[in-house]
């Protein structure tokens, strides 16, 4: 129990609270229900396999003093991206179905058909797509999830320093 209650332990749980999310993502929505995911939603995942990267790389690190802190800033930086994508995912899919934008075409053709600034810009202005609600659960579709997701990676991120210190824990 001490180990989980390190640095790195603390660090490792984030990680894997990342992987198990991208996991859900990818073998429960997508493979076991068939819910394709849409560009956003990819940019999502990028974004949470990037929070599980810094996790991970400061687990293994375990740096001290303001080397923590450094992690901290990267992991709710990474999260804090994904926040954003997911919360712009949520508004879109909140508008009026008459105010929606059309439906685009997919990221491989988008990433075939444009310079990679472009399909970035392109995706974060959404389309039809996006707007879309195939899942739901408690009245809430998975976006919001995924931005409730990245709200506790943030606060996880932030707590993770301090939890540390006031342990007093290597």
């Amino acid at each position: 129990m001490k180990a989980l209650l390190s640095y790195r332990g603390l660090n490792f749980l984030g990680f894997a609270a990342c992987m198990a999310g991208l996991l859900i993502a990818i073998l429960f929505f997508q493979k076991a229900l068939g819910l394709e995911p849409c560009p956003m939603c990819i940019f999502q995942r990028v974004a949470m396999l990037a929070t599980a990267a810094v996790f991970l790389i400061a687990a293994l690190h375990g740096p001290k003093a303001g080397g923590r802190w450094v992690y901290s800033g990267l992991a709710t930086l990474t999260a804090g991206i994904g926040a954003g994508i997911a919360w712009r995912h949520v508004w879109l899919q909140g508008l009026p179905e008459d105010q929606r934008p059309a439906c685009g075409p997919t990221l491989n053709y988008l990433m075939d058909m444009m310079p990679l600034q472009d399909v970035v810009t392109t995706i974060l202005k959404g389309d039809g797509n996006c707007a879309k609600i195939d899942w739901t659960f408690l009245g809430q579709s998975l976006p919001f999830w995924t931005l409730v997701a990245f709200a506790g990676f943030i606060a996880w991120a932030l707590l993770t320093p301090v939890l540390a210190a006031r342990l007093q824990v290597r």
